[in-house]
């Protein structure tokens, strides 16, 4: 007999020109298992083996655009150079292999690169304004407009090799304080001229790239935009403080061409804007203002609310939570697919075992799963 899981994240979804057999998406989480920035073998059988045990749609670790600021770990993977496209090309054919979709994340730090950092030490750390997330001023460097534009044209680029190689979409890192995000929030983008001022104006730069990206890919290509209210540090910041906020920020990206938003909460179960008549989180308020599919993500499947430390040390351990509360949400169509993170870190198979109905058997996350790129 099917179970409740199997019926509702078990139905297969059309996003764009991407077939996917079911609602369950692989969260993007940075490993650094990429000597040189080129994703090897051990990095294709990583997401084969996560496809291969029922992962619908896998979206890989942030990966850095050919801009020389853009990352600042060196075995993080690029998306740009033969060596490392041919790796992600590998990647592709294991994980389609086994029965997956998978798109890559394209990715640029912004500020929150400290200068002298590799892959490139030379680099400067760039923002919208110089201004770091926490405020303080002179943290970098601001951008001029050859160097935003050069790094549109970099995103842009990096979206059309991915169509090449056979990826099924491309999701842009909008998220968590990074560079299109320092530019969407208020904080950090203090800039003077056509990219600053109220939502849409800061929303320039994303659309922008969005409206690049889209015109280097097939019409129904996948553009998928990842957005987030919280930032690394500041778990309080809110790029919009009301559903009309959001509408402002994200309709510009609607229109550029986004297919789908991604919305990162730090729990899914929150309502977002708790004053407004609804219940729904930010990928439930998303999809309501903006009318496009999304997915939903925020410690799905766990007990413990994710934070930066639970990757970078401590002891970190989250206990394994059912998914009921996800379900209800998901039947009442407050967002189309559902990301899962540390969940699935910590065991690959966790999807089957969900659909199947086998909870029981589920792998609690702890740091040790970090340890191996398994």
């Amino acid at each position: 007999m099917s179970t409740r899981a199997a019926r509702l994240l078990g139905r297969p979804y059309t996003l764009g020109s991407a077939e996917l057999p079911n609602r369950i998406v692989m969260a993007p989480m940075t490993r650094a298992f990429s000597p040189g920035g080129v994703p090897g073998t051990d990095v294709a059988a990583y997401y084969a083996r996560r496809a291969a045990a029922g992962t619908g749609l896998i979206i890989t670790e942030g990966t850095y655009i050919d801009d020389p600021s853009a990352g600042d770990v060196a075995a993080v993977p690029r998306f740009h150079g033969e060596a490392s496209l041919a790796g992600w090309a590998d990647v592709v054919e294991a994980v389609h292999g086994a029965g997956g979709r998978i798109m890559p994340q394209i990715w640029h730090v912004g500020i929150t690169r400290e200068a002298g950092k590799p892959p490139f030490p030379e680099a400067p750390s760039v923002g919208p304004s110089g201004i770091a997330l926490d405020g303080t001023e002179g943290a970098g460097t601001a951008l001029d407009l050859a160097g935003i534009d050069r790094i549109i044209g970099a995103f842009a680029e990096a979206a059309a090799q991915a169509e090449r190689i056979g990826f099924d979409g491309v999701e842009l890192h909008g998220a968590h304080g990074y560079l299109i995000d320092e530019f969407l929030w208020e904080r950090t983008n203090r800039r003077t001229d056509g990219y600053a001022g109220g939502a849409a104006e800061r929303a320039r730069f994303a659309a922008e790239i969005v409206a690049a990206v889209r015109e280097r890919v097939a019409p129904d290509f996948p553009v998928v935009f990842r957005f987030s209210q919280w930032k690394a540090g500041a778990y309080d910041a809110q790029l919009a403080r009301t559903p009309d906020e959001l509408a402002d920020v994200l309709t510009p990206l609607a229109d550029a061409g986004v297919t789908a938003f991604h919305a990162s909460g730090r729990r899914y179960w929150e309502p977002e804007f708790p004053e407004a008549d609804a219940e729904l989180n930010i990928a439930g308020w998303t999809r309501k203002v903006t009318g496009l599919p999304t997915i939903t993500v925020g410690s799905v499947g766990l007990d413990q609310v994710f934070a930066p430390e639970m990757f970078s040390g401590g002891d970190a351990h989250a206990d394994v939570s059912g998914v009921e509360k996800l379900l209800d949400r998901l039947e009442d169509d407050e967002f189309d697919l559902v990301a899962v993170g540390r969940a699935l870190l910590a065991d690959p198979e966790w999807a089957r075992k969900v659909l199947d109905g086998r909870e029981s058997e589920l792998v609690p996350f702890t740091k040790a799963a970090l340890g191996t790129l398994h």
